[in-house]
């Protein structure tokens, strides 16, 4: 394999507590019901723009979206660096795969703006070529348009490449995409809705990236 698509967060990130913490707050400030743990996770792998209305049960203008994101987002910049941390071994994955001159993506369901400040405060921005956030496509996960973005820029051999991630929509987007999927099981969704997609691999510890061929 010579190109790696990553998911990041639930893939390279563990934030699923700092999300978590910010989404059931900004939720309670806003004065909509607050979502449980297992909601949050489910939808972990989409944007807000999407997860926030489904988890609110609520029909919302898009002036009431616009707050509560704008809100959630002030709310997890002030814990991100508290909660925000790698996996552990995704740091060497990712040395390694640059030593082996593959070339290394992440197409994330977060803003651009948060995603280059979580890769900088990690202290992993350099090991990407680049980047494809919610705000950089017109469709979202699990719709291929990110990963097809990149391909046709760097011109990419699907038959090379893969997508790596923590939730069922990282799988569709990559089977959608023509290329290699592998579910990884330490994020948000459990192994076993992961199977249920018929991921090419189904990974369980970091290192594992390294055998994907």
């Amino acid at each position: 394999m010579e190109n790696y698509f990553f998911d990041f967060d639930g893939t390279l990130a563990d934030s699923g507590d700092a999300a978590a913490i910010a989404i059931q707050k900004s939720f309670k400030k806003e004065g909509y019901p607050v979502p449980n743990r297992d909601e949050i996770d489910y939808y972990m792998g989409i944007p807000i723009e999407i997860s926030f209305p489904k988890m609110a049960h609520v029909d919302m203008t898009e002036d009431q979206l616009q707050q509560l994101m704008s809100v959630f987002r002030l709310d997890y910049r002030q814990i991100e660096e508290k909660y925000l941390c790698l996996f552990d071994g995704i740091k060497n994955v990712l040395q390694q795969l640059t030593n082996y001159q593959k070339k290394l993506f992440v197409v994330s369901s977060k803003h651009s703006n948060a995603l280059l400040r979580n890769l900088d405060q990690l202290g992993i921005t350099e090991y990407f070529t680049s980047i494809i956030c919610s705000d950089n496509v017109s469709n979202f996960k699990p719709h291929p348009e990110g990963i097809l973005l990149l391909m046709k820029k760097y011109q990419l051999d699907p038959a090379q490449s893969v997508m790596i991630g923590d939730a069922i929509f990282d799988i569709q987007m990559g089977k959608s995409a023509y290329v290699h999927t592998a579910a990884v099981c330490w994020g948000a969704h459990k192994s076993e809705e992961l199977a249920k997609e018929n991921p090419d691999y189904l990974l369980t510890q970091p290192n594992e990236i390294l055998s994907i061929k």
